[in-house]
């Protein structure tokens, strides 16, 4: 488990090369036949796609339980220091193998949830195009490769984010139709969902290139596990260090949807379900924090005692425990079924950030309880974004509703529900209590170093998560309004998020049996008075939250319309961006002004006056001569006089 020094082994190259390509060549058929035919027989082939992803996921799971922990490096341009190569290590093979299940999983959804799309080429290539992309972000040691996985996963989340680009169907907008708050507009639509996730991730990704190019003309290499980041710190200094830290941190920042760039993620919510479920479980936002992991895994943070990387990891604690607190607040305001999920997703990514971040202090084990705490979520969050779908589907509504008919209409899907909301809330005894056990325990033990705030603001984060986790089954299930159901196949949607909150049991086994040594460690915070206190009032928050899942207030209206942060993307940023605009636009003028009327102006100008002087007349010409001798003669006598 530790983060040792890795070595480099050989591995037959096309294991990986299977591992990135099978999603993509699989998806190839149904992208070039759709668009020339959409029968029956193009309707068939988006199951080579989900094969394609299962390809994958056996591969995963070879390499976590096959394959030796190390590197694994392949010639490219070993010259510049730029190689192919690949991990194996404890983050990478667990997290390999959830987001090859996942995807696999949803992609099994999806064969149902999507049979009937009027763009199956375009959703499958970029399903399957977005898995690939984040599998290379997982397994790639080298940050030129990671970036290029990276890159994909930005592409295809435009793609499926803005897949209904049409517009033209109510159920896949965010907010109330033709509602608006002063100059702003408080609904959006697929179109404007895609472009705000690519535009707002692309305000972190550029500083974060730049970092990666700082990185590698200072240490010469751009493998994450070869760099020695203490000397890199000690080179740069405090200041420098910082910059390129937070420069770096910017990209995890924006792809994980952290404050002030929160907003991308909610009008997400405009693609279909089941890109929603892999974006909030395994890939795209988990990027982000799962890169923060990585890098803190190698950087050792608790070995290098050096004022700039306190002054980062401090930063990034407290910027975790605030978007996790506005996270949960939004949740538990939220009407809207995906929209209360995609902010729960922002929390809990504030949480994971948090509680790496703590690594600076406490060392490796804080790491370890943010990744267990991310494959968890995973799975908890995935099952509960397919049950939405399948909701909205049966329903034809995504806002959030449903009484004691839909629960016994739906029996298996309010208990898959039921169970994954419980789970995922850290309610004793199940999986996420141990985990969220071991982050009370992280955060506990800063008090001597930070303070007694983080522990408060995860206490308060946690009760407020349990709330909303009870509020979305109980407004979807039990106490919501009247919803009139079209009960219709089902089947394999339910297949689906059954086989994905199993996995749910699997961990907790993991964890009591003591399979993985972290487990030891879960079971011992657990058992800790402060935990066992703190998992009763999630309890209790949770059985207040499913008998009172609606109040109206003054704070939860301003909190329903996510306290206004969207101005900043539809009002602040396109204001200034369109006077940046103006003014290059004028410089722009300008440049044109000098360079294709002044200037030619100006040589016409001084031709003209040459032409004058070249008249062909000689006692001209020994008249201009002797004007100027006489002239240099006044000036230098006048200069010698002075």
């Amino acid at each position: 488990m530790e983060a040792a020094a890795l070595m480099d082994l050989e591995l037959n190259p096309g294991i990986w090369l299977a591992l990135f390509f099978a999603p993509i060549l699989a998806s190839f058929p149904i992208a070039f036949i759709w668009p020339r035919r959409q029968d029956s027989f193009a309707r068939k082939l988006p199951i080579l796609s989900v094969f394609g992803l299962f390809i994958s996921f056996l591969i995963t799971l070879f390499i976590l339980f096959r394959v030796e922990e190390g590197r694994y490096v392949y010639p490219w341009l070993p010259s510049i220091g730029i190689n192919f190569v690949f991990v194996a290590d404890y983050l990478s093979k667990y997290m390999g193998a959830l987001t090859g299940f996942i995807a696999f999983t949803i992609g099994v959804y999806g064969l149902e949830y999507m049979k009937e799309d009027y763009r199956l080429g375009w959703y499958w290539f970029f399903f399957n195009l977005f898995t690939a992309s984040m599998l290379l972000v997982v397994y790639s040691d080298n940050l030129f490769m990671l970036l290029i996985g990276w890159e994909g996963l930005g592409i295809a989340s435009w793609g499926l984010i803005g897949h209904w680009f049409r517009d033209d169907d109510e159920l896949s907008y965010v907010g109330v139709m033709d509602r608006k708050v002063g100059p702003l507009k408080m609904f959006w639509s697929p179109s404007t969902g895609g472009w705000r996730a690519i535009s707002t991730i692309r305000v972190g990704d550029m500083p974060m290139f730049l970092a990666v190019a700082a990185i590698f003309a200072l240490t010469g290499t751009l493998d994450i596990s070869q760099i020695h980041w203490g000397e890199l710190f000690e080179k740069i200094g405090t200041a420098g260090t910082v910059i390129l830290f937070l420069a770096f941190l910017m990209g995890p920042f924006t792809k994980s949807a952290q404050l002030p760039f929160s907003e991308w993620l909610m009008t997400a919510m405009t693609g279909p379900t089941t890109v929603s479920a892999l974006l909030h479980s395994a890939t795209m936002v988990a990027a982000g924090t799962y890169l923060f992991m990585r890098i803190s895994w190698y950087i050792k943070p608790w070995e290098i005692h050096l004022p700039g990387v306190e002054i980062v990891y401090t930063l990034v604690l407290f910027l975790g425990l605030v978007s996790s607190l506005y996270g949960a607040s939004v949740a538990l305001a939220s009407r809207e079924r995906k929209v209360l999920l995609a902010a729960s997703t922002m929390s809990s990514l504030g949480l994971m950030f948090a509680s790496a971040s703590a690594s600076y202090w406490l060392g490796e084990f804080a790491v370890i309880v943010a990744f267990w705490y991310l494959i968890t979520h995973a799975f908890a969050k995935a099952t509960l974004f397919l049950v939405a779908g399948h909701i909205i589907h049966e329903t034809h509504d995504r806002f959030l509703g449903g009484d004691r008919e839909v629960f016994s209409k739906m029996k298996l899907t309010a208990i898959v529900t039921l169970f994954a909301t419980v789970t995922l809330a850290g309610i004793p005894p199940l999986t996420a209590y141990w985990v969220k056990s071991a982050m009370d325990e992280v955060m506990e033990k800063l008090v001597h170093d930070v303070g007694i705030l983080p522990f408060v603001l995860l206490v308060t984060i946690s009760a407020i998560y349990s709330a909303f986790l009870a509020k979305f089954f109980a407004l979807n299930f039990w106490k919501g309004r009247h919803v009139h159901l079209h009960l219709h196949g089902g089947g394999v949607m339910k297949t689906a998020y059954t086989a994905m909150v199993s996995m749910l049991l699997v961990l907790l086994a993991v964890i009591y049996l003591g399979i993985d040594h972290a487990g030891e460690e879960f079971i011992h915070a657990g058992m800790a008075e402060v935990s066992f206190m703190v998992g009763i009032l999630v309890l209790v928050a949770y059985v207040v939250g499913f008998a009172k899942p609606e109040h109206e207030n003054a704070v939860g209206r301003v909190l329903y319309d996510r306290v206004y942060v969207m101005a900043l993307n539809d009002y602040i940023v396109p204001k200034i961006g369109w006077a940046i605009a103006w003014i290059v636009d004028i410089f722009n003028r300008l440049l044109d002004f000098i360079a294709h009327t002044f200037i030619p102006a100006l040589f016409e100008a001084l031709s003209m006056s040459v032409r004058v002087v070249q008249s062909g007349s000689l006692e001209r010409y020994t008249k201009i001569v002797v004007s100027l001798v006489l002239g240099i003669l006044f000036v230098v006598s006048v200069a010698g006089w002075f």
